[in-house]
């Protein structure tokens, strides 16, 4: 009898088991890793992924990893030669250090063969795929094209009383900002410490990238530049009048913020809009769907409009975001990872990751009915495409970045003076070029 009871264990066990293989890698054994930050795009392409297995039999896991260690965990993983990962969705800024550090697989060839570029639009190519920029020489596909967008209370911008008040004042109509002169007028006239309400939340963090993701977009659009792309030239660019005109504007924005204003990015701007504490805020295109969601965002869902990043005195440009899909140099799964990446790339694909959430690099699909009316922020993110612009992307991006959070930090805090600010990011990134090699090619 317990022999029998015991048969009957194992093949239920067996079973079990069995069935368990069969879920989890869908029926060949193969499972694809892609790692990823962990953030709603992830769980959009997890949904999509099923229509890949269902094509082919091939598992698809989406190894999310908490942004603080994102970029952490995938460094170390390279670094052991890992396995773990197949493909990783990594930061534009990651290309350089990893092409040439041998961690990511070189798709030149392969792309030119399999994927139809002219399909897709091309500052996410160059943003996310290509290295050197302007080589021709890709080593990722767009995966999620991202954007500084801006939601704010509708139910504050077209109230009668408001506007009236506001046209008393500033001499012009009251309605979403085309340039910073007008968003900084809008943030000034809603700032109201006694109601708990300001006008603006933006990147000031030293977190990561934040306050050089706010800022650069409005330093590019006051005629400030990083530096000479050619000759890595950074002095009387970085620092240069008009650099400084940007930085002591973005300063003044403090003072229509919130109080913790100085410890923002991309969640804190988004929770001090849901709150109620801002008229406007900057964020991520990819996490504006907070401010329309009726669960995260119950009292001002219905009260969200959107607006393109304003034009400056000097032009217009727009902090890229977003991450490009590479193959990882230690998997083992090459060949299923290129599968899984032109079939990806692949307008219907396209269509529906779209339709979950995702942006897409498509053109034809960017450009569509059924994309721009998808939300009430995607009109937005469109016509923000023509103005992105990208922080450098070389191998030595975050030291570069690095000097930039310090000093722009402490500027804005006002613990350097900005012109004292913008001058040590000059002499920090001259000595990296320096070092790097730069200057002596």
């Amino acid at each position: 009898m317990k022999y029998i009871q015991g048969v009957i264990i194992l093949l239920v066990l067996s079973v079990f088991c069995v069935g368990g293989l069969v879920a989890d890698n869908h029926g060949t054994g193969e499972v694809l890793r892609i790692a990823w930050a962990e953030w709603p795009p992830a769980d959009y392409l997890q949904e999509l992924s099923k229509d890949f297995t269902k094509k082919t039999g091939i598992g698809v896991e989406i190894v999310q990893i908490p942004w603080p260690n994102f970029q952490e965990k995938v460094s170390i993983s390279f670094s052991g030669r890992s396995e773990l990962y197949d493909i990783v969705i990594g930061d534009s800024q990651w290309l350089g250090v990893n092409s040439k550090g041998g961690h990511y697989i070189k798709l030149t060839d392969w792309i030119d063969r399999n994927i139809e570029v002219s399909e897709i639009y091309g500052p996410a190519m160059t943003a996310f795929a290509e290295y050197p920029k302007g080589s021709s020489e890709y080593w990722a596909l767009p995966a999620e094209v991202d954007a500084n967008g801006y939601v704010y209370r509708t139910d504050l911008f077209e109230d009668s009383a408001e506007q009236k008040a506001f046209q008393d004042k500033y001499g012009y109509q009251l309605e979403p900002p085309k340039t910073y002169k007008q968003l900084r007028d809008i943030a000034e006239f809603f700032t109201r410490p006694d109601q708990n309400l300001y006008g603006i939340a933006t990147y000031f963090s030293k977190e990561y990238d934040g306050i050089t993701m706010g800022f650069q977009q409005v330093m590019w659009s006051f005629g400030g530049s990083y530096g000479d792309p050619k000759t890595y030239k950074v002095d009387g660019y970085l620092n240069s009048e008009d650099s400084l005109k940007a930085l002591e504007y973005y300063k003044g924005l403090v003072a229509f913020s919130p109080p913790d204003a100085p410890n923002y990015y991309w969640q804190e701007t988004l929770e001090a809009y849901k709150s109620g504490k801002v008229a406007m805020a900057m964020d991520y295109f990819a996490f504006l769907p907070g401010a329309i969601d009726p669960k995260q965002n119950p009292a001002y869902h219905d009260k969200s409009g959107f607006f393109i990043a304003p034009a400056g005195p000097k032009g217009q440009y727009i902090s890229i975001g977003g991450q490009g899909m590479s193959i990882s140099s230690y998997s083992k799964k090459e060949d299923i990872a290129k599968q899984y990446m032109k079939w990806f790339i692949q307008k219907p694909v396209q269509e529906k990751w779209a339709k979950l959430g995702g942006f897409t690099p498509h053109k034809e699909v960017l450009q569509s009915d059924t994309f721009l009316n998808a939300t009430p922020y995607n009109k937005a993110f469109a016509a923000s495409f023509p103005y992105l612009r990208d922080f450098w992307a070389i191998p030595e991006y975050a030291e570069l970045l690095e000097a930039c959070q310090t000093n722009w930090s402490a500027a804005i805090v006002g613990a350097k003076d900005p012109k004292k600010a913008l001058d040590a990011i000059v002499r920090k990134h001259e000595e990296i070029f320096e070092d790097a090699g730069y200057y002596n090619e």
